[in-house]
């Protein structure tokens, strides 16, 4: 029997208690300020209590719940400094770490999917979980081939679970809301409730993971641990050691901080162009700073590649990033205002009955486009906080504008994956040469080369005496 609390009525209970508990703390601070504490000082304590019970639930429930907390830890660059310093640190757990499954239901899921000669399969097999995520959790072991390997075990009932929290989340889903300005929270609980079966699905995740390694075999920059084997609920592949991402937010050094940056936009935009597929689950605990070979693991910021984890969401683009991605993006740059609104309209961001400002328009986009706009940008927590008080306040032409426009099914999850990377790298503080990564892996964002200009027959002659 799992640990993962699977019964809905408990699992309610818990998650209901969340909005409730947020209430009741607040009408606990209103009393300790009658009481005589100051504002300040109730308003730190509020605020870390919230924390500490957001993580404790969203933690121990894992599934959909904890899904929901990484995809929300991202965007914490979006809060006000005041209230986002206590959530930093509960929200950042969740992409790391969760309440492990105890040993013998490791060993039962083992014995019912690998067999139950299981171990024959493994010189070593630690039985503490290296790491433990929404669905599953990871266990270091020795392949009988000698490889060091990672063991990635599927929670029992994690589907009933992971669908379950997922609607319970999308009913309260407007008190969630206003932790992260700007943002609706409603799709983004359904968008993450349409994935489910796909994530839950380790014969998927395998093979998007073994078409990245072998892409990025010896790719200089980013390293993707190859699969040795995969069975139902159980996917083994290679390990791979390094500093998390998550460590590197919060302790990494300037240089570490730039590179990684600079790896996470390269990886994110070249991938869809060289495999198919875009790596939709952009949250710091799926990413290792990796000291690339021959390095010493010195600060030098060509000694770092980037180790690229969990593929079990992935969004399947054949032909790459849509080119109107790129196309609308640079005319915006260019300041085209008609041919931008033209654009958008024909794909749908503009619905047909709905009329907008070109000009407008433009002046909504190019704020949110200012890292594309320099050859080098600072991501900070400043600048994503200045563009979701922009886009959030409802006295503010941006909010109206932003309610008109339209996001069509097909880029649903691209955007997604774009903000949350932009999340990553405002928490990192990195500076990034994006433009160049864009420039180089976005189609349409260069203008189609000009022709050759045909020469005529006499000028054809002459070029070739004069040759």
């Amino acid at each position: 029997m799992s640990d993962l609390p699977r019964k809905a009525v408990t699992r309610t209970a818990k998650l209901a208690a969340l909005p409730l508990g947020f209430a009741g703390r607040a009408t606990w601070g209103l009393g300790k300020r009658i009481g005589g504490k100051s504002a300040e000082l109730v308003g730190r304590e509020l605020q870390q209590r919230t924390a500490e019970q957001l993580f404790k639930v969203l933690g121990e429930l894992k599934g959909g719940a904890m899904k929901f907390g990484q995809a929300m830890s991202v965007f914490e660059s979006a809060l006000p400094e005041d209230i986002a310093g206590p959530y930093r640190a509960a929200l950042t757990k969740l992409q790391e770490a969760a309440p492990p499954m105890p040993t013998r239901t490791v060993h039962t899921v083992l014995a019912e999917r690998l067999g139950e000669d299981w171990q024959d399969l493994f010189l070593e097999f630690e039985d503490k979980p290296a790491a433990a995520a929404s669905i599953g959790q990871v266990h270091r072991a020795v392949w009988h081939d000698g490889r060091q390997v990672a063991v990635k075990v599927q929670y029992p009932g994690a589907g009933e679970a992971l669908l379950s929290d997922l609607n319970q989340l999308s009913r309260f889903a407007r008190l969630l809301g206003p932790l992260i300005p700007g943002m609706d929270i409603k799709p983004l609980i359904a968008e993450l409730r349409d994935r489910v079966s796909e994530e839950l699905d380790y014969g998927l995740e395998a093979q998007a993971q073994q078409a990245h390694a072998e892409e990025f075999a010896d790719d200089p920059d980013v390293l993707v641990p190859a699969v040795v084997h995969q069975r139902e609920q159980v996917l083994v592949t290679e390990w791979i050691d390094g500093t998390p991402l998550s460590e590197v937010i919060t302790d990494g050094t300037p240089e570490e901080r730039d590179r990684a940056g600079q790896l996470l936009a390269r990886f994110l935009f070249s991938g869809p162009s060289r495999t198919g597929l875009l790596h939709a689950d952009p949250h710091p605990g799926n990413f290792r700073l990796v000291p690339a070979d021959g390095s010493d693991g010195s600060a030098d910021r060509s000694g770092w590649r980037l180790g690229v984890l969990d593929f079990g969401t992935v969004d399947r683009l054949p032909d790459g990033l849509p080119s109107t991605i790129g196309a609308s993006l640079r005319m915006t740059l260019d300041g085209e205002a008609e041919a931008v609104y033209d654009l958008l309209r024909e794909e749908g961001f503009v619905k047909e009955s709905i009329e907008l400002d070109p000009d407008a328009v433009l002046d909504y986009l190019l704020p949110i486009i200012e890292p594309a706009q320099v050859d080098e940008f600072t991501f900070s927590r400043g600048w994503m906080r200045s563009q979701a008080a922009r886009v959030a306040d409802p006295r503010s032409p941006a909010h109206q504008l932003g309610k008109q426009l339209n996001l069509p099914p097909a880029y649903l999850l691209i955007h997604r994956v774009t903000l949350s990377t932009i999340g990553v790298l405002c928490q990192l503080g990195a500076t990034v040469r994006l433009r160049q990564e864009l420039e180089e892996w976005l189609p349409g964002f260069l203008p189609d080369a000009e022709p050759e200009p045909e020469l005529e027959l006499g000028e054809e002659e002459d070029s070739a005496a004069g040759a």
